[in-house]
């Protein structure tokens, strides 16, 4: 049986932790910073983990994650 293709938009988005958990980066930050409260700005530093739902999602674009 041939290898699996990763999708190539998914390996730039994406990480997975040790236990099998998918990393990305805040949404919301690209642009209109302006509108956007301290507050929210603070909140989205950093990366975030996907939810359960998101993360078998991610899972079939990158199956040897």
């Amino acid at each position: 049986m041939p290898k699996l293709k990763s999708k190539s938009a998914a390996k730039k988005r994406f990480r997975f932790t040790a236990t099998g958990k998918v990393i990305s980066a805040q949404a919301g930050k690209r642009h209109g910073m302006i509108k956007r409260t301290n507050k929210q700005i603070r909140n989205q530093r950093g990366t975030t983990i996907l939810t359960p739902a998101d993360t078998r999602i991610v899972k079939t674009f990158l199956p040897y994650g």
